[in-house]
């Protein structure tokens, strides 16, 4: 039981380094981690009395 676990613990911890070099990574293998980002106006009604 105590190999299972430690098998697994140690997959979770190179998962963890796999998605963070995947992060710090991607931008060089072209992926495009940045929100489209543009300015949104919307005219707002306020029915204050």
């Amino acid at each position: 039981m105590s190999k299972i676990f430690k098998f697994l613990i140690y997959l979770i911890i190179l998962i963890g380094i796999g998605v963070v070099a995947y992060v710090y990574l991607g931008p060089w293998f072209g992926v495009d981690f940045d929100a489209p980002q543009s300015e949104i106006r919307q005219p707002v009604t306020l029915d204050a009395q």
